[in-house]
């Protein structure tokens, strides 16, 4: 068994991680930014949510149209390369505040950046795989799942003291910068590597990753349990008013504490023998808020159910195995790119829900489609099952 001192004696996971907290903590503080720069040219608070949003809406898409290119591109030029781009784009964003670009344009490149960044985030992870072989991938992941929920809680907090301080205009000077520094600790920090997959047919590629039965189930196995009780955590604000804030540290205390456990702690066969444990854990709690427990109660529960997360990391390994390597950007990237995708749907689905059925109510019958759904994706996810690589 591999140990986190291990994954970070690889210079170029370093590097990695590195540019992924600098990344996360800079795009945190951009949202932020460009959310308060659209509201303060609207008064509009649905364009205010779209330009948070602008972002991580099309990646879906991204992955389907674009995803093939993160095996066909050689990762360096890729990495670094989008990184200059992605600060050029900022760089515009922080103008268009000046009048230089309307509200509908700042919107329109911020789309068009999150299409692309699928890409990047499917090369990220695949050269992840490449550098950390066998159980050291599913280390790597843990790791890089913990740093960037803790570089999210700072980007928060850090995010809204720095907009107070110098601005939104000047805090997307500032996310342009982080982008910069990325382009420049990967260029340095990482090796010239070729072009994973040759073959010019990304068509044929998602098509044969979607139609096949096994990686199917694995990809619904990533999207669907997971995101429905993403939704039910899509309604903390109206379950617990102003200390809806103790939920949401206790749900990221929860999942990076069974990441850590879970990613150093298991072997690959104790991660497929727990599987379906982890998984039937992340719903059952949400069931008790039928109940309407008390906020502190809640917390409790919640922060239980939240470990039960951790159980993404051996789906993620077993998918990885499944996956012909020619194809691991591009698998690797639809993998990521659906699951914010059906988190999204998920919380627009209990939202919507919540508008007829009592807040709590709605949780716990999104807890109870997770079981649901974990119940029928069981195959994919028990003891017993081997991943079998596609051709």
């Amino acid at each position: 068994m591999q140990t986190y001192r291990d994954v970070f004696a690889v210079r170029e996971f370093r590097t990695l991680f590195a540019g992924s907290t600098i990344d996360v903590a800079g795009g945190t503080v951009t949202m932020l930014a460009v959310s308060t720069l659209v509201y303060a040219h609207t008064g509009s608070p649905f364009l205010a949510a779209v330009a948070y949003l602008a972002g991580f809406l099309p990646q879906a898409v991204g992955a389907l149209t674009l995803g093939w290119l993160a095996d066909r591109l050689p990762p360096r030029p890729l990495l670094a390369g989008w990184e200059l781009v992605r600060a050029g784009a900022l760089a515009v964003v922080a103008l268009g505040a000046l009048g230089a670009l309307p509200v509908w344009g700042m919107l329109t490149l911020l789309m068009a950046v999150g299409l692309f960044d699928a890409v990047r985030s499917a090369a990220s992870n695949a050269l992840v795989a490449d550098l950390l072989p066998g159980n050291g991938y599913v280390l790597g992941r843990s790791v890089m799942s913990i740093a960037v929920g803790a570089m999210q809680i700072a980007g928060f907090g850090g995010g809204a003291l720095l907009l107070t301080l110098i601005g939104p205009d000047t805090a997307m000077w500032a996310g342009a910068a982080a982008a910069l520094a990325v382009a420049a600790l990967y260029r340095l920090g990482l090796r010239a590597r070729p072009a994973r997959a040759t073959s010019r047919r990304p068509v044929a590629g998602t098509r044969s990753l979607l139609g096949d039965r096994n990686l199917r189930g694995l990809l619904l196995a990533q999207w669907v349990p997971n995101g429905l009780i993403v939704g039910a955590e899509a309604l903390y604000v109206p379950y617990a008013g102003e200390s809806a804030g103790v939920l949401f540290v206790a749900a990221a205390g929860g999942m990076l504490v069974g990441d850590a456990v879970v990613g150093r702690w298991t072997t690959p066969g104790t991660r497929l023998r727990l599987g379906v444990p982890l998984y039937v854990l992340l719903a059952v709690p949400y069931l008790l808020f039928a109940l309407r427990p008390e906020v502190w109660v809640a917390a409790g529960l919640v922060a239980v159910a939240s470990f039960g997360f951790a159980g993404h990391l051996g789906t993620q390994e077993r998918y990885l195995a499944a996956l012909p390597e020619q194809m691991r950007g591009q698998g690797l990237g639809l993998a990521g790119s659906g699951m914010q995708t059906g988190q999204a749907l998920a919380a627009s689905l209990t939202g919507a829900v919540a508008e007829g059925v009592p807040v709590p109510a709605t949780m716990a019958l999104a807890g109870m489609a997770s079981l649901v759904a974990t119940g029928l994706l069981a195959r994919h996810l028990g003891a017993g099952r081997r991943a079998r690589r596609v051709a």
